[in-house]
């Protein structure tokens, strides 16, 4: 064989190798689909459409650096109504959302689940391209701002408010002994199964304190809160008991590396302080605790001068 045909060989072998190789790879590549790429979030001035089709609502007041509140069960934006008007005259931009399955927002019959409620936040973070943000969070909304620093961090979070919020855990386990028994839980289930319209209507009582003397409760607060979560979708609401019961947000209240303010009412019916604030307080780092006398659950309303206050203080530090 002479040398000219020898070369001419070994350049067909190297080349027949060459797209063998390429072929696995390519065969590999397509055995392994990457997800595909989100860079834009469908939004229209007032909602934005999350990954997997669920239309999520958002009002957006103000210019400033953004104050995202979320909001209780089983209500929507408007129970911050009062704090984002005060934040936002006040130099800041008040974002307030309802979660999905509450107030107008959709409601898929999937995802009604903390992880699902964080990452939502995530895609309205990222379509209004969000940076800085003081996060305020009350009740159910507390533990949905929680599981978001502990599932996306804190790169786009500048401090965070708990305002009578669920974590670490509502649900009595042997890690948690003062906690609530499950059939409290099993109860507003029943409650909201069989007739959530008066149900509502009744929680009312406990969840502003109408209950203590020199309550001033008006019809007002009682019918807004009665209208807000008649517009929430029943599969929803119903599914959001498991989420803001028996989440256990300890190892997400540990990753605050933020300025964080937690605010309780010592006398909380529906979120008591002793097995939510108290230890949170202890389990965020830094973390400044502030203890309202004689506080409810809805203290957005009740006590809505003082917070207002208590906010823009803490925004402004």
């Amino acid at each position: 064989m002479s040398i000219a045909t020898a070369s001419r060989r070994n350049l067909l072998i190297a080349t027949a190798g060459l797209a063998a190789a390429t072929g696995l790879a390519q065969t590999a590549a397509a055995a392994t689909p990457k997800p595909p790429a989100r860079t834009r979030i469908p939004r229209t001035a007032d909602s934005i459409t999350t990954a997997d089709g669920t239309r999520i609502f958002f009002r957006d007041w103000g210019r400033g650096q953004p104050v995202v509140f979320s909001h209780g069960w089983p209500l929507t934006a408007d129970a911050w109504e009062d704090q984002m008007m005060f934040m936002a005259a006040n130099g800041f931009r008040a974002i307030g959302h309802d979660r999905r399955g509450h107030g107008r927002s959709s409601q898929p019959w999937d995802g009604n689940h903390m992880d699902q409620y964080a990452d939502d936040l995530a895609e309205l973070f990222q379509a209004l391209d969000l940076k800085n943000i003081i996060l305020v969070g009350h009740s159910t909304g507390g533990g949905e701002i929680t599981r978001y620093i502990g599932r996306h961090g804190t790169k786009r979070v500048a401090k965070a408010v708990l305002v009578g919020a669920v974590p670490p855990l509502m649900l009595q386990t042997p890690a948690y002994p003062g906690g609530l028994p499950i059939g409290v839980f099993d109860g507003i289930r029943q409650g909201v199964a069989t007739d959530r319209s008066q149900f509502f209507k009744d929680l009312t009582t406990p969840f502003f304190g109408a209950n203590r003397e020199g309550a001033k409760v008006t019809q007002g607060m009682r019918d807004s809160f009665w209208m807000q979560g008649m517009m929430g979708g029943l599969k929803n609401e119903y599914d959001c008991i498991k989420a803001f019961s028996e989440t256990d947000f300890t190892e997400d209240l540990k990753k605050f590396d933020v300025p964080t303010l937690i605010i309780h009412g010592d006398d909380d019916q529906i979120v008591p302080i002793g097995n939510s604030a108290l230890l949170s307080a202890k389990l965020v780092r830094g973390a400044v605790l502030k203890v309202y006398p004689q506080g409810d659950h809805g203290l957005a309303q009740t006590h809505k001068a003082q917070l207002n206050a208590d906010l823009l203080g803490f925004a402004r530090a």
